[in-house]
């Protein structure tokens, strides 16, 4: 390793946990578009019994720089036209081609390219459903309901996160110190009367606020495309209804980089019923990680993953 050359472990971040394997996706795409770090590289450390991620960057910026970077990036998507079109993903073909088309011109005019990217991962107005809205991502786990609303929250999480808040997240302990907006990615969020101690109406939410951010920036990487004239899926997500929707994803002792990871989350082997780690160890795959959609009344969670 070169002089230049700087290795950062994120003990913060769980690779076992779906909010923590996002967040480091997040963290490493976000680093991607900083030149001072030019471009990162991830793999996975064994700690105990799970993963932590370690990025790799080609600059000399120490801890501190690099979270005002990395806040300064985040915080810039404060805004944007992608999340502030509507409040959730319930809208029409109509809606979403307008916005599309106007993040697609803007890509093609080399103005900017983070707009095409997040447009492509939020679903696909070539299909609709019964309501004659789009076919969205399998990420998406509410629509308004009880005040939750998917690009609002996303919206208020990029305006209302901090350094602190990113250090929380990267470097841990995670605290669950604050409160909401939530992305409901985290199974923490699953707060079903059965599984507390009291009424969960009565305990107000407590999150980690930058790890919910981070994850956010990692969308991009699960791209929404048609897989027949009725239906679309989400990159690592197989089944599609309520009770069959599992998302995998695999964790790596290599170095990669951010088109290496995208085409490591895309393997079709990782969507088979029987896949082990084994059956992928010759990829540099050392873990492989799988947790369950559920949908409870109008909101939708994800179960602690399981270990393949």
């Amino acid at each position: 390793m070169s002089s230049s050359e700087r290795e950062i472990t994120l003990p913060g971040l769980n690779g076992s946990s779906l909010l923590g394997f996002m967040a480091a996706l997040g963290t490493l795409r976000t680093l991607n578009g900083i030149t001072e770090v030019a471009p990162p590289r991830i793999k996975w450390l064994s700690r105990g019994s799970s993963f932590c991620p370690v990025i790799r960057l080609f600059s000399t910026l120490d801890d501190e720089a690099l979270l005002l970077k990395l806040d300064e990036a985040l915080k810039s998507y404060a805004g944007h036209s992608t999340i502030t079109f509507a409040p959730d993903l319930k809208v029409t073909a109509k809606q979403f081609r307008f916005m599309a088309e106007a993040q697609a011109g803007d890509y093609l005019a080399c103005n900017a390219q983070v707009g095409a990217a997040v447009t492509a991962a939020f679903g696909c107005d070539a299909i609709t459903n019964d309501e004659g809205n789009i076919e969205d991502t399998a990420f998406r786990t509410m629509s308004g309901a009880g005040h939750q609303h998917f690009l609002a929250f996303m919206n208020e999480l990029a305006k209302n996160t901090s350094i602190e808040h990113l250090r929380e997240a990267l470097f841990g302990p995670w605290r669950y110190r604050d409160p909401s907006p939530i992305m409901r990615w985290d199974d923490e969020d699953d707060r079903r009367y059965a599984l507390r101690w009291d009424e969960p109406s009565k305990d107000p939410v407590r999150t980690v606020r930058g790890a919910n951010r981070l994850a956010i920036a990692a969308l991009p990487m699960f791209t929404v495309v048609p897989t027949s004239s009725a239906t679309v899926a989400t990159t690592g997500f197989k089944g599609r209804k309520s009770n069959d929707t599992f998302v995998t994803w695999p964790l790596w002792s290599g170095w990669l980089c951010l088109d290496a990871v995208r085409s490591t989350l895309a393997l079709r082997e990782l969507q088979d019923s029987d896949v082990t780690t084994h059956k992928l160890e010759g990829l540099g795959v050392v873990a492989v990680c799988r947790s369950q959609r559920i949908t409870l009344g109008k909101y939708r969670n994800f179960t602690p993953a399981q270990m393949l």
